[in-house]
Parts: structure tokens; C-alpha cells; sequence
């Protein structure tokens, strides 16, 4: 039932971080019941469930588990001299996290809410990080690959978690600021844990880290997990554009599907399929061909770190564009698209000439052995190296607020993440098993370089039509009388 126009205009707008009982409808539901408690919540519960304190939870515990992985990872090859069991264990990972994202993930989340889904997925990561640890033991590869399938499941659990937090639990105007605070948070764990990995490393001479690496990060990524039992649920949260679009949601199984597909099977979404099958083809390139091959082990480490950090620069930059208040929605889009195309032209052009200079490198038998201190040769390819990790959070933050401009619900929000990081994963796998095939560098990179900017291309329509607000009407695809009374208040 519709409440009163009086009331409805004394609701708060959107842009408010509010007390629980501001959920803007006015029949008794179960989520309206608690917004109801909310008068009586205690300043410890008041802070728990503020977005920000959420959105840094979620940033910190990504911190500890796929901030920890890409310190293994940046190093190339996890850290071994032969990458080949890397790479492969890294496809079997995309390879299940590809089919869990587009298939299981997204229900499970609108059935069992952010905290549970979490929890039965994070515990891969030192999983993972273990048969590292008794592969330099024992050679076994088939319990590295086999843990990185298992990994791939709970890696899609875990991201659609943060996707649906990052994008869903603050007002549309700070999603950028979100983004950008969770890219630097979380980027901060790689670089820290390759710094890490290059002190320990540092007059190691066998090509392979230490036990003690291992060891280490295996510790963090079980701290992280056990932070997963403090993700509030999306009801609690105190945020009044939220409670609107969760008041929207349908959670029976039936409803979840009916959902699914209507979150889907928009063209606005049809657009987006090429940018979030890109976001992560390039990684085994500059992973393994430009970081792995050509740098020796501690150099290597000390260009995660740098990876990594760079990531966090690349962060805060997407997400100050995409948040300038002088903008409106539909112009932060536009300029955050040319300026994603823009630095992508230079940043690939750049690696053309890499990649001519590394053909002869390796002609010479310089292979693995380009070390920082040899400043004249190293300076140019760590830092385009570098450059990389900025372009990769430019595109990933600009792929996560475009996600953000089509729902508010979380729900819908962790389909449209699952979606992305199925495309995503997919397209990893298929190019990380070309490395593992070792397809020339050179057509390498012309195939990340052409998927990336054709990919923008192709999502210039649906960033040309990005409308100011996104309102629950439009979520849903029929709005109601009570949204349509709501919509003329807030107005």
C-alpha cells in the first residue's frame, strides 16, 4: 500500500545515510520491521552497519585474500621457475570461477545473503597458497591445478560479495569514491605482500621463493577469512536508495530467476559483454612474458609491488573522475570512457616498443636475468610495467561503476558482478592457456591491445545513455503505483 503524499515527502532523499526505519514503503514487511528497530540500535550497531564501515570491511578482507594471490601471482609464475604449473593451475581457476559466476554464484547470494556466500568461499585462498608451499616439495602439480579449480569457485563467491557491496551499499553520487577507496585498499595487499616476497627473496638465487613466502601470506588469507563473519547484511544497512530496491527484490527461488533474467536480457548489458570479457586477458602477458621472463626473482618481486601500487594510483584516479561533482552522471561517463580509451592507446602503444626491444633481449640471452640495479636497461620496461597495473584499475573501476548506473539492488547488482566476472574469468582462461601454449609475445599483446579498445567501442551506446539517477522503476521493469508516488516526492 502507497503511503500518503505528506509522508512520502518527508522521507529522506536518496543522497542521506539514514536510520533503519527509512525504507520508503509503507506496508509492514519483514525488512521494514527491523528498518523499524533501528531507533533503538546502539552506537556500536549504527557504526557497524554505516556503508563505509562496510565498504572497508569488504576492502580490508580483499586485502588479505585476492591482494595476497596477486602477490604470488605478479611475481610470475606464483613464485616457481617453470610457470607452465602456474598457468595451468591459473586456467582450471578461471576455467570454474567462468562457469560458478555465470551459473550458481548469483543465486546462491540473493538466497543466502552477502555474509554466508562469503564465508563458504574464502577459505580457498590459503588452500591455494598451501599446494604452492608443498609443490616446492614435492613437484606435486596436480594438487596445485586441483587446488586452483576449488580456488576459482571461491573466488566467485567472494568477488560478487564485494562487487555487490561496492556498487549497492553507498549513495549513486560516491560510487566512484567507493571504487577507489576498495581499489587502493586492496591493491595495497599485493604490493605489500610482494615487498614482502622481494625482502625475503632478495639474495635468492634458486628462481623459486621461499617456504617462509608461503607461509606468510597463507596466515593472512586465513586472517581475512574470519573477518568475513562481520559483512552486514544488505537490510541493515542505512541507506534509504537501498531499502527502496530491496523492498523490490523477490527472494523465493521462482522470483530469484525471474530476476536473473530480467537483469540480463537488457541491451544496455549486451554492451558491456566484450568490456567484462577484456578486463583480465592481458595479466598472463605482462604477467608471465613481460614481468616473468624478462626480470630475475627479486626484481620481479619489486615490480609487483610496484604493480600493485600503481593499481592504487589507477583507483583513485578512475574514481575521482567518475565521482566530479561539477558533472553530471551522464558526463562523468563520457569523460571516464575517453580517458580509459585515451590512456589505453598510449599505455599499448608503449608495449609495442617493449616488445621489440624483449625479442632482441632475448636474442642476446638476456632471458630472466634484467635486474632493478642495472638502471640504463631496466628503467624503461618496470615502468611500463607499472603503467599496467594503473590502465588494469582504470578499466576495472570504470567496468564497476558502470555496473553501479544500472541497480541499486544487491541482488541484481551481485547477477550483473557474476556476469562480469564470469565474462572475466573466461576470457583470463582462454589467455592464459595461450601463454601456458606459449603463443608468440607479439600476437599476444596485439590480441589484449585489440580486445581492449574494440570493447569500448562497442560500449559507447550504453555509456552514451547512462541517465542521471537510477530508480527502483527501472530495476524492476514495471513500476508500481507506491515507486511512482515515491519518484514524484522525491522530485
Amino acid at each position: 500500500m502507497a503511503q500518503p503524499a505528506h509522508e512520502l515527502e518527508k522521507m529522506p532523499s536518496a543522497n542521506d545515510h539514514i536510520e533503519d526505519n527509512a525504507a520508503g514503503a509503507g506496508a509492514v514487511s519483514p525488512t521494514s520491521s527491523e528498518l523499524e528497530q533501528g531507533q533503538h540500535q546502539s552506537k556500536m550497531m549504527r557504526f557497524y552497519s554505516h556503508p563505509w564501515t562496510q565498504i572497508i570491511l569488504i576492502s580490508v578482507i580483499c586485502f588479505c585474500l585476492p591482494g595476497m594471490y596477486n602477490a604470488l601471482t605478479g611475481i610470475g609464475g606464483s613464485g616457481q621457475v617453470d610457470p607452465t604449473v602456474a598457468a595451468n593451475a591459473t586456467v582450471a581457476l578461471l576455467a570454474t570461477t567462468a562457469v560458478a559466476s555465470l551459473l550458481i554464484v548469483g543465486p546462491i547470494f540473493s538466497l543466502t545473503g552477502p555474509r554466508i556466500c562469503f564465508l563458504l568461499g574464502g577459505w580457498a585462498y590459503a588452500l591455494y597458497s598451501g599446494s604452492l608451499l608443498n609443490f616446492n616439495h614435492s613437484g606435486n602439480g596436480a594438487f596445485v591445478i586441483g587446488s586452483g579449480a576449488v580456488l576459482g569457485i571461491g573466488a566467485a563467491l567472494i568477488w560478487i560479495v564485494q562487487g555487490a557491496i561496492m556498487t549497492t551499499y553507498v549513495d549513486e553520487s560516491q560510487k566512484g569514491r567507493a571504487i577507489a577507496v576498495f581499489w587502493v585498499i586492496f591493491n595495497f595487499g599485493g604490493g605489500i605482500g610482494s615487498l614482502v616476497s622481494f625482502s625475503l627473496n632478495y639474495n635468492n638465487t634458486a628462481g623459486t621463493v621461499s617456504d617462509s613466502t608461503y607461509i606468510a601470506l597463507m596466515v593472512i588469507m586465513v586472517f581475512g577469512w574470519a573477518l568475513g563473519f562481520f559483512i552486514c547484511s544488505p537490510k541493515h544497512i542505512r541507506l534509504a536508495q537501498l531499502h527502496r530496491a530491496v523492498e523490490t527484490e523477490n527472494t523465493t527461488i521462482m522470483g530469484t530467476f525471474k530476476m536473473t533474467i530480467n537483469t540480463l536480457m537488457r541491451w544496455r548489458v549486451a554492451c558491456m559483454i566484450p568490456l567484462f570479457f577484456s578486463a583480465n586477458v592481458f595479466y598472463s602477458y605482462q604477467q608471465n612474458n613481460v614481468n616473468g621472463f624478462t626480470f630475475n626473482l627479486r626484481t620481479r618481486s619489486l615490480n609487483g609491488a610496484m604493480y600493485w601500487f600503481s593499481q592504487m594510483a589507477g583507483g583513485l584516479l578512475i574514481g575521482l573522475i567518475l565521482d566530479l561533482p561539477m558533472l553530471s552522471r551522464p558526463n562523468r561517463a563520457r569523460l571516464g570512457w575517453f580517458f580509459v580509451l585515451a590512456t589505453g592507446m598510449i599505455i599499448w602503444g608503449g608495449g609495442y616498443q617493449f616488445q621489440l626491444w624483449q625479442d632482441k633481449f632475448f636474442a642476446e640471452g638476456g632471458k630472466q636475468t634484467l635486474d632493478f640495479k642495472d638502471s640504463k636497461r631496466a628503467v624503461g620496461p618496470m615502468f611500463l610495467y607499472i603503467f599496467y597495473g594503473c590502465y588494469d584499475a582504470l578499466w576495472q573501476g570504470f567496468a564497476y561503476w558502470l555496473i553501479g548506473t544500472e541497480s541499486n539492488s544487491t541482488s541484481r547488482a551481485a547477477v550483473l558482478v557474476g556476469m562480469y566476472k564470469g565474462l572475466q574469468s573466461a576470457g583470463a582462461a582462454m589467455a592464459w592457456r595461450l601463454n601456458a601454449l606459449q603463443l608468440a609475445p607479439m600476437k599476444q599483446l596485439a590480441m589484449d591491445w585489440g580486445l581492449c579498445i574494440g570493447s569500448l567501442i562497442i560500449v559507447l551506446p550504453m555509456v552514451l545513455t547512462i541517465s542521471e539517477k537510477t530508480v527502483a522503476e527501472e530495476e524492476e521493469g514495471s513500476p508500481g503505483p507506491a515507486m511512482q508516488e515515491g519518484k514524484l516526492a522525491e522530485e
